[in-house]
């Protein structure tokens, strides 16, 4: 039995997801979640062998997700399921560990390829994407300024972003606000923001918020 964990802020999505997993014979949905802290729980739990996760989650986003399941629930392999297709988001998430990358404007064509790829052990990316990262083959590319960050960084860069105080981000993560001051300060060095509102431009550009 295929077990799959579907992670999407929106629930027809969720939806459309599991009406193709239901639809396979030997596959099954093992939990499901609207936000990227929820999913974490979920997978940590069950252990599920594919995660369906959109990137442009609340609390965890997709990208940080991945590295954390890459950590707790390394069996599992993720399938980020998107509608992001700019270079440095589908890199961040590659370098973060997903072993899928699937455009949703493909998603009624392939979606049931991409989940019987990784559930085989084996990568799926969309056309786009291969054709992206075969045009980057050949060039230099810089690390994108998520891919510098330390899963904890990239934890409370995205709730700084989402206007959570010092004290609630301490409280939520259960380590002191000193701390939170110390990762948020490197935060802002590494992405080069000079004010909180430039940081959350920097977190709107890489899908870290919704604008």
């Amino acid at each position: 039995m295929l077990r799959i964990l579907i992670a999407d802020d929106h629930v027809i999505v969720r939806k459309g997801i599991r009406s193709v997993i239901e639809a396979n014979p030997g596959w099954e949905v093992c939990g499901e979640a609207g936000d990227g802290q929820a999913a974490l729980e979920v997978a940590v739990r069950e252990q599920p062998d594919v995660a369906v996760l959109d990137i442009s989650l609340p609390h965890i986003n997709g990208v940080a997700l991945t590295r954390r399941l890459k950590s707790e629930c390394p069996n599992t392999r993720v399938l980020l399921f998107t509608m992001h297709e700019d270079e440095e988001t589908v890199f961040s998430g590659l370098a973060a560990g997903a072993r899928g990358y699937l455009l949703k404007t493909d998603a009624e064509r392939y979606l049931q390829t991409a989940i019987e790829a990784l559930g085989g052990k084996r990568p799926y990316l969309s056309s786009d994407i291969s054709e992206m990262l075969l045009d980057s083959a050949g060039r230099e590319r810089n690390e994108s300024r998520l891919e510098s960050l330390t899963m904890r960084e990239l934890e409370i860069a995205q709730l700084v972003a989402e206007g959570q105080s010092n004290k609630r981000i301490a409280h939520h993560l259960q380590i002191s606000v000193k701390t939170v001051e110390c990762h948020r300060a490197a935060v802002m060095r590494k992405v080069g923001a000079k004010s909180a509102a430039e940081f959350v431009r920097v977190a709107i550009k890489h899908n870290l918020i919704q604008a």
